[in-house]
């Protein structure tokens, strides 16, 4: 793709100062620092290496000056449009109470469905709302209604632990089996597409598969709808977890062809703090239960597989900045930058023999997330000395992780507001590291 015109970022009106009478709940969207203008006849692989204008995407973000953070994986920072829009969102919920709740965010939040759903393209009836990835795995996996006494669930040593504890809450509540896969190191697409394979045939009992299209330890990216594919000729479910995925790849539900996935949307859609939904394709919705027989909505709506109580809606009524946000960018610009990114920090390490990356090079099997540890070093406490090393002496934010069959490793993370200066920093303190461990 060619970006064959300008787009310019531009709030629709200034926060004003002091108290104002606010008489619509509509989201507004203020002005960013400064206007972002996102260059054409560049391809999205041009522009990921123009330092200027990521510079310039930088500061749409307030980041600590005190360390380079790369640990975006947990929480994906709002820019300035976002975080303004926000606080004003925030102010009008407390002005507004109920009385905005019970009218105008009803209609509002159909509105966001609906804007997520054409992103994803899907309807607003296979979309519904909630406090981040993890309630949306937890509502999916709970409420999965086919399963028997004896039958089969499966999941990897990769995929999400809150997840890979509901999917244990199921064995313990509901008679079945669970098998544990793992995935090899280092990975490769033929390599994952064969242990599953592998996996589905000899467990014949399963009837449920979790799958992260991007897993929060170590970053790689499954082919999913080829498992998908090879799960359902097996008369396996599977409930896809792409909650790291979305607004750091470039995909559309379609090209899951699943039936079941979980999102976030305070990660790489940069919204803030608790905000999520789930996916269920209409015609499977009578296979996930209303959440603790929820009767808010009927069992034909997929809002009744939800329920969060009363909800902070401010995250909600911000959606709309941060979508504006994504779009400007685009998801094939930001692929290709946290790519570029995650590229520039790995290939100045491939000649260290004691440095294992556990994310493969494969262009479709990364993003920004990578993992990587020391040979012979996959305690966790020897991954938290690592990680300690990196804050402490070189004033770098990552975080060990666990989990993964080979051991610990820690995992590094940038961002949009990144440069190639923070993460040539890492690789030299990287090297550093691993140089005096030889």
């Amino acid at each position: 793709m060619t970006l064959s015109r300008r787009r310019i970022v531009a709030g629709l009106g200034a926060l004003a100062a002091g108290a104002v009478t606010r008489p619509a709940p509509a989201v507004t969207r203020p002005a960013m620092t400064e206007s972002l203008i996102v260059p054409g006849g560049l391809t999205p692989e041009q522009l990921a290496r123009d330092e200027r204008f990521w510079a310039a995407v930088a500061r749409q973000f307030q980041v600590s000056a005190d360390f380079v953070n790369l640990e975006n994986g947990y929480y994906g920072i709002m820019p300035d449009p976002v975080r303004l829009a926000y606080h004003r969102n925030v102010d009008q919920l407390n002005e507004r109470s109920s009385h905005l709740l019970r009218t105008a965010y009803k209609p509002r939040a159909d509105q966001i469905r609906d804007r997520i759903a054409t992103l994803l393209g899907v309807t607003r009836d296979e979309i519904a709302l909630t406090r981040g990835g993890t309630e949306a795995l937890q509502s999916l996996i709970s409420g999965y209604r086919r399963l028997r006494p004896g039958d089969g669930i499966m999941y990897a040593d990769l995929d999400y632990h809150s997840a890979q504890y509901a999917m244990n809450w199921l064995q313990a509540r509901r008679g079945v089996h669970l098998a544990r896969i793992a995935i090899p190191e280092p990975p490769t697409r033929q390599a994952v597409l064969e242990v599953y394979e592998r996996a589905l045939g000899e467990y014949p009992k399963a009837k449920l598969l979790l799958l992260s299209h991007m897993n929060n330890r170590t970053g790689l990216v499954t082919p999913v709808r080829q498992i998908v594919a090879m799960a359902r000729r097996r008369g396996v479910d599977v409930i896809v977890d792409a909650a790291h995925s979305w607004g750091q790849l470039d995909f559309t539900l379609p090209d899951f062809d699943a039936d079941f996935a979980a999102f976030s949307l305070h990660k790489w859609m940069n919204m803030p703090l608790g905000a999520g939904f789930l996916y269920i394709r209409a015609q499977r919705l009578a296979d996930i239960d209303p959440l603790y027989a929820d009767e808010t909505y009927p069992a034909t709506d997929i809002r009744s597989r939800v329920h969060s109580g009363t909800m902070n809606v401010a995250p909600f009524l911000t959606a709309d900045a941060a979508l504006d946000f994504h779009d400007t960018l685009g998801a094939e610009v930001k692929q290709a930058r946290l790519r570029f990114l995650r590229d520039r920090w790995v290939h100045q390490l491939r000649d260290l023999t004691n440095v294992q990356i556990l994310t493969p090079d494969e262009p479709d099997m990364y993003g920004a997330i990578t993992a990587l540890r020391l040979r012979g070093r996959t305690s966790e406490a020897d991954n938290l000395t690592i990680a300690d090393e990196l804050m402490t002496r070189h004033r770098i934010f990552t975080v060990a992780r666990t989990g993964m069959t080979g051991g610990a490793a820690v995992r590094v993370t940038p961002a949009l507001f990144t440069s190639a200066d923070d993460v040539d920093r890492l690789a030299s303190a990287l090297r550093d590291i691993a140089r005096r461990e030889a």
